[in-house]
């Protein structure tokens, strides 16, 4: 993937956000941390205080269970909504011309739904991977690979 000097990469997954300038070259990114966030977000048995009801037809014969509430996937959508209002925030202020954006594909598909108009302008490309957790380094070697 190509990365010019001055492109902001923003790393993100459901809970985790960070935000990365390359402040080297295509041929060799230094990607500087300008901004980070993180969200705590427990499973959803420890934000439910119930478990999932029953529905039964008329007659009181057939029963079949409602779907249980994932508060934690509700979350975790909500921080990628976060995040794409907050590149949007960026990018009217005019703080990045070229965007890279690198989350799992649920993420990125959720932040996809989000994009402002400016942010899309400004994609440059998408990398469908889980990096948040990895050193820079490696996020440097899987963008230049990509």
């Amino acid at each position: 993937m190509h990365l010019p000097h001055n492109t902001v990469i923003l790393v993100a997954d459901g809970r985790k956000m960070l935000f990365l300038r390359n402040e080297g070259d295509n041929e060799f990114p230094n990607l500087v941390v300008e901004q980070a966030r993180e969200q705590n977000n427990p499973a959803t048995r420890d934000q439910a205080t119930d478990s999932a009801g029953r529905a039964s037809s008329p007659q009181g014969a057939a029963r079949s269970s409602v779907e249980p509430t994932d508060f934690h996937q509700i979350e975790e959508d909500r921080f990628a909504a976060d995040a794409a209002d907050f590149l949007k925030t960026c990018a009217l202020k005019n703080d990045f011309d070229s965007l890279i954006i690198v989350a799992p594909p649920k993420t990125l598909g959720e932040m996809r739904k989000h994009y402002h108009k400016e942010v899309s302008n400004r994609l440059a490309g998408e990398l469908d991977k889980d990096l948040t957790g990895h050193p820079i380094a490696d996020i440097e070697k899987a963008l230049k690979a990509a």
